[in-house]
């Protein structure tokens, strides 16, 4: 198998040039794929619903997944960087980092974000309809120029010679997005906003930590190293998949009361995109726990790849029904 192969092998002629165009073509179809859940998700969501969309929930809910996404990237690379330091006998090789990138991504996507926030929450049609000072002017509008400023900064700090500065900036835009998801006028913000903290950090580590990792095992000629960087990220996935589902469970109730829970999942646009949600993490868990299996139970546990990238491939799914939920009608109902 090609598996254990050492980086740098393949001379970049045709053989060895078609997998990894196969791989490209596949990532864009994916990602292609992805794209059509905010695109498509809104109108399905909110048949017979009697809800009505805000202006734009396609785009916002576009531009919202794809800023999850460009934040999941680097972080992932930073937890499974530090992960790869401690395993002893671990080769220095590493994947080359879509930090860069991805910081230019979220970029754009804050940048389209804040042009909607500056019009009032809706879409502009020119440049003449953006109001750039109105955003110091409102809650909103600072958090928008606040995630772009931070994946700007972040952008920087990924192309220096210290790139895990890049921490600081991402977790910018992670508490600006915790704010931005729970404005003063709801009930309990502030507990709101923690929720939310928790839940989009664990989630980043668990999607970002998880993408890098495969990446990095692709490199990796050694399989005891690549088993034991798999095992240690498992360990504290199990934690991060612990604290998703206490912290989505619990923000859910919030929105949803008990009473009212399972009407909402199926009556309310949000209610039916969560549940979508609910069952594809679901379905994640299984196959983290298959790869879970292989890796401690098989006799080449690298066989524990196969489920892995199922799990990744779902995970990106998980992060496009994330940027649709923020766009959708949320049933506040104290």
């Amino acid at each position: 198998m090609s598996t254990g192969s050492s980086p740098g092998v393949s001379d970049g002629s045709a053989p060895g040039a078609r997998p990894g165009l196969a791989r490209a073509v596949a990532v864009v179809a994916l990602v292609a794929l992805a794209a059509l859940i905010p695109l498509l998700g809104p109108p399905a969501t909110l048949h017979g619903t009697g809800e009505a969309a805000a202006p734009g929930t396609r785009g916002i809910g576009l531009l919202r997944a794809v800023l999850f996404a460009a934040l999941c990237v680097p972080l992932g690379e930073l937890f499974v960087d530090r992960l790869a330091r401690s395993v002893p006998g671990a080769p220095a090789v590493r994947p080359r980092s879509w930090a860069p990138y991805a910081a230019g991504v979220g970029f754009v996507a804050a940048l389209g974000l804040a042009s909607v926030v500056s019009t009032g929450n809706l879409v502009p049609h020119s440049p003449a309809d953006l109001d750039v000072g109105g955003l110091y002017a409102s809650r909103d509008g600072k958090l928008a120029l606040l995630e772009v400023n931070a994946f700007a900064a972040a952008g920087l700090c990924a192309l220096s010679r210290r790139p895990a500065s890049q921490v600081w900036p991402l977790a910018a835009v992670v508490v600006a997005e915790a704010l931005r998801a729970h404005p003063t006028t709801e009930y309990g913000p502030l507990l709101g906003s923690g929720l939310t903290l928790v839940h989009l950090t664990c989630a980043s580590l668990w999607v970002g930590g998880l993408l890098y990792a495969l990446r990095t095992l692709r490199g990796w000629g050694v399989r005891e190293a690549g088993a034991a960087l798999l095992g240690l990220y498992a360990r504290v996935a199990a934690v991060l998949l612990a604290a998703i589902t206490a912290t989505g469970v619990w923000s859910s109730l919030r929105r949803m009361p008990s009473d009212t829970i399972l009407d909402q999942l199926t009556g309310t646009a949000y209610g039916r995109a969560l549940l979508a949600k609910v069952l594809l993490v679901a379905a994640v868990a299984g196959l983290a726990l298959w790869a879970r299996i292989r890796l401690s139970r098989a006799a080449d546990p690298l066989t524990a790849c196969s489920p892995a990238r199922a799990e990744v491939v779902a995970l990106g799914v998980v992060v496009a029904l994330s940027g649709l939920l923020t766009a959708l009608p949320v049933p506040i109902r104290w």
